[in-house]
């Protein structure tokens, strides 16, 4: 099944689409010019999938031009049937579908790899493709590729504003140095630097993967 009908199907927002268009090519470029054997249509299909549960923990208010044309009450009723069939936990929510889809196993324990607070576990992993699929989530803010730099900082600003944000400074600071230690992890076998990594490079390949088949 194509992951654009999976979308459809699951009616997922066209801006969690997007992000997860640009997280899987991002993920993509890098497993095309690293010298690494990785299995990338396993890595795609986690980037491709990461977040279809979102929509539970997305405050409606914060970044409302990402709403339309439907707009925040139609997304709001999108979300309460989401957490009456999944539960309140958008992680879960998320590996649900997966399963549901009938993605292979591993392809669900790359899915798990995703998030913030997991890195220093991911880094600690020495497992080459979770770390691509931590990274490339790294690289994507709500309006498009971004440095690791800057997508921190973004990050940081918004989950501030919905009160998410990790308070302790401390915690965040050794979670971000575990970030970069992945990213040179990653470039030391890459053919490509990671200021390379743009939105105008990832063009060609958020057009193809919305025809990725997503088993």
């Amino acid at each position: 099944m194509l992951i654009s009908e999976i979308y459809n199907r699951y009616n997922i927002m066209p801006a969690l689409q997007l992000h997860m268009y640009r997280v899987a090519s991002v993920a993509s470029v890098i497993c095309r010019n690293t010298s690494l054997d990785l299995k990338a249509d396993e890595i795609v299909a986690a980037c491709l999938l990461h977040d279809m549960g979102n929509i539970i923990k997305i405050n409606l208010q914060i970044l409302p031009e990402l709403l339309e044309p439907e707009g925040a009450e139609y997304w709001g009723t999108v979300k309460a049937r989401f957490v009456e069939k999944y539960g309140p936990d958008e992680n879960q929510a998320t590996r649900r579908i997966a399963e549901e889809v009938g993605v292979n196993p591993r392809v669900l324990e790359l899915i798990d790899s995703f998030g913030f607070i997991k890195t220093m576990k991911i880094y600690r992993s020495n497992d080459p493709a979770k770390q691509i699929c931590c990274y490339a989530d790294t690289r994507v803010t709500p309006l498009g590729v971004a440095s690791l730099k800057e997508r921190i900082e973004e990050g940081r600003k918004r989950h501030l504003r919905s009160g998410k944000a990790i308070q302790d400074d401390d915690r965040f600071n050794e979670i971000v140095s575990y970030l970069e230690k992945i990213e040179q992890r990653i470039f030391e076998h890459c053919a490509l630097r990671p200021e390379e990594i743009t939105e105008s490079s990832i063009k060609q390949d958020l057009g193809n993967l919305r025809k990725f088949d997503i088993r």
